[in-house]
């Protein structure tokens, strides 16, 4: 039993159905409006199968995961840990770890990254580097592991931290799709290409676990992620994976939601915690 791909970059999107809208290419541009409004914090997610479709041999998934975002001033620091337990329909246990971490200055300009999955407590993979963007997104990545190599990064390119913001800033403007180039460091084959499908605007509402949000306004979005190394060398037309959530407007989110094709995850918020800013 293998994942089709790491089980990463979880943070950005909800199953929901969207009516059509009018794609809009991602501008590079200056750093985002809005930067100010995301706030350094800890969650944990509590993650449970939700569905398992035909062409599947799970018969059971749990796992759990620790997501952080530190304010570093003159940037963004994440770490994500994750694990997840599949069992197939034969009793076989299959365990993933990974260890995600990335630094991403605030002008959406450059990254450093580094990622260790592991498989039946062996590592499986290991991915580092870092990579620099130019005013119009485009740039490369130089990858120190798996192998030293450079990747060019093409025009438009948006690092996590900078699509999240993107996101949340075509939500609160009435946007209902983001598509861009994506790089997060997960990938040692440069940057994948994204559609984000956003829902409406969301007013604020009572939350009663999580106190700390219910002042705050919230969209759900949906991320389809697209291999640029399809075997005819286009994108291809169909998802390598999506992942889906709700965001409040501070950047902590919700409701988590990972489809991988043959299995689908769902993310329960069970600890959140806002961490003061050093600056």
């Amino acid at each position: 039993m293998r994942l089709r791909r790491s089980l990463l970059f979880a943070l950005a999107g909800a199953a929901f159905a969207l009516a059509p809208a009018t794609p809009r290419a991602a501008d590079p541009g200056p750093p985002v409006a809005g930067a100010e409004r995301l706030v350094a914090h800890r969650a944990a997610y509590r993650l449970t199968l939700d569905q398992v479709r035909a062409n599947s041999n799970v018969a059971s998934a749990r796992g759990a995961m620790l997501y952080e975002v530190g304010d570093a001033c003159d940037g963004w620091t994440t770490r994500q840990r994750f694990t997840l337990a599949l069992n197939d329909r034969d009793g076989q246990e299959v365990e993933t770890t990974s260890d995600y971490s990335t630094y991403e200055t605030k002008d959406g300009r450059s990254i450093r990254f580094s990622l260790t999955q592991t498989s039946q407590g062996a590592v499986s993979q290991r991915i580092a580097g870092e990579a620099t963007l130019g005013p119009n997104g485009a740039g490369f990545v130089r990858y120190t592991s798996p192998e030293a190599k450079e990747e060019r990064l093409p025009s438009g390119t948006l690092l996590p931290t900078t699509h999240t913001l993107r996101a949340l800033a075509e939500a609160r403007a009435g946007g209902r799709l983001l598509v861009a180039p994506l790089f997060d460091g997960t990938s040692a084959n440069g940057a994948q290409d994204s559609t984000t499908a956003i829902s409406p605007w969301m007013p604020p509402q009572v939350m009663e676990r999580f106190p700390q949000l219910s002042t705050l306004g919230s969209a759900r979005v949906r991320v389809a992620f697209f291999d640029r190394n399809s075997a005819n060398g286009a994108t291809a037309s169909q998802p390598d994976y999506e992942v889906g959530l709700r965001y409040f407007e501070n950047g902590v989110a919700d409701e988590l939601k990972m489809d991988f094709g043959e299995f689908v995850v769902n993310g329960q918020l069970v600890e959140l915690a806002l961490t003061p800013a050093p600056c």
